[in-house]
């Protein structure tokens, strides 16, 4: 039996296994086909591809890259659509709009909620349960940011006049269409509220309870989206959406995107500068201000107060930009 001593341990070289060198070259993927992300559940994406529903997953490849509803994306394997197909996801292509969000202002993640959206939807009752204006100027902020269109939809009109709401937000040029029930139960301004979103690509937030699935229902009859009703107690209403969901708008010519009932909307990862850029006519008033403004009410010098001062600013759209510029910082929402 042959004997090793302490020479023959430290010379041992352990026998190597052998690999395939990596490469950093990826296939090109010509065959792939493009797709419509309408739904994500539990990792499985349903797209749209040449009007069948494939369902899909991530390829490997692409990491920790998200994909969300209404992102556009190549596709390799079985895009038959058949049942127990799954096709695989390869690429996503640049988005055009994005709308983000952040868990709260002191997180530095953000989270596309959707992508491509032309227009948002911010929807709030005028009572049962009450607005809350400082979570709609969150959302607008996250619509110039973003860029998308903002388009405030005010339900339950039959409770609460609009017009004490509409005041607060004329001076922002924020366009608005108000729905309210009919004793008989009848949705009425739906047809108004259904020309604004045809031609656009519209994504729908809210508050649980403010009638968000009642309108996509009355919108798209083959949604079935749950409905809820609003805490007598606690004012506030039950989730009932669980997932974002990509519908054709009935007559074509359009999509809506139904989400979840957002309760918070950090927003740690919008720039003053990029706010800003919302409002042209403001902005050029800010040209010369000192370098860093932030354009708020305790800033000096700057060129929205000289504007005001000189008579070339309206005071009450400074003064609601400023609302929407200090929204970034309020947690109370």
């Amino acid at each position: 039996m042959p004997r090793y001593d302490e020479h023959d341990v430290e010379h041992y070289d352990r026998p190597r296994r052998r690999t395939r060198p990596r490469t950093k070259e990826r296939p090109a993927h010509d065959d792939a086909v493009e797709g419509l992300v309408v739904t994500v559940d539990r990792g499985r994406f349903t797209l749209l591809i040449d009007g069948r529903t494939v369902l899909a997953m991530k390829a490997r490849p692409l990491g920790r890259k998200g994909v969300v509803v209404g992102d556009r994306v190549r596709v390799v394997g079985d895009v038959s659509g058949a049942d127990g197909s799954l096709a695989r996801i390869v690429e996503v292509l640049a988005r055009t709009s994005t709308l983000r969000r952040t868990a709260d202002d002191d997180d530095p993640i953000e989270r596309v909620i959707v992508a491509n959206v032309t227009q948002l939807v911010v929807v709030t009752a005028l009572a049962d349960p009450e607005p809350r204006t400082r979570w709609i100027d969150r959302a607008l902020v996250a619509a110039y940011d973003g860029g998308m269109a903002p388009l405030l939809c005010l339900t339950k009109a039959d409770l609460e006049d609009p017009e004490t709401l509409l005041a607060t937000y004329r001076s922002l040029g924020v366009p608005w269409e108000v729905t309210r029930r009919d004793p008989d139960r009848t949705i009425v301004g739906l047809d108004a509220l259904h020309d604004r979103l045809r031609g656009e690509t519209s994504v729908l937030i809210g508050h649980s309870g403010v009638g968000k699935s009642t309108l996509v229902n009355a919108l798209v009859p083959d949604a079935r989206r749950e409905t809820g009703h609003v805490n007598a107690v606690t004012g506030q209403g039950r989730h009932t959406s669980t997932s974002a969901l990509m519908l054709p708008l009935t007559g074509g010519d359009g999509w809506i995107i139904d989400t979840p009932g957002i309760r918070s909307f950090g927003l740690a990862h919008v720039q003053p500068e990029h706010l800003i850029e919302a409002f042209p006519d403001l902005d050029e008033m800010t040209e010369d201000c000192p370098r860093g403004c932030t354009h708020g009410d305790d800033e000096p010098e700057c060129g929205l107060d000289e504007a005001i001062a000189a008579g070339e600013a309206d005071p009450v759209r400074v003064a609601s930009f400023r609302r929407l510029l200090a929204a970034r910082s309020v947690t109370d929402y």
